[in-house]
């Protein structure tokens, strides 16, 4: 999964991923964030639903967003 951010406002500007399943759903999550023209922080304290048979604690969609913060941050 990879973001493409504006580094000035932190605000989401699209996104990539790759994947088999679940793809569909995540990429409609980020398809809501970019028309509430949310940023990468406010993406990333989303509360996604969570079922332990079928998804991890912190979802990819959350994983991506906190790399990205700190790449804004200038940590990598």
């Amino acid at each position: 999964m990879n973001y493409t951010v504006d580094r000035q406002t932190g605000r989401l500007l699209g996104a990539q991923m790759v994947g088999e399943e679940g793809v569909a759903h995540r990429i409609d999550a980020l398809a809501a964030a970019l028309h509430a023209r949310m940023t990468v922080e406010e993406v990333a304290r989303l509360d996604l639903a969570y079922a332990p048979p079928f998804a991890t604690v912190w979802d990819p969609i959350l994983i991506a967003a906190n790399v990205a913060i700190k790449r804004l941050r200038g940590r990598r």
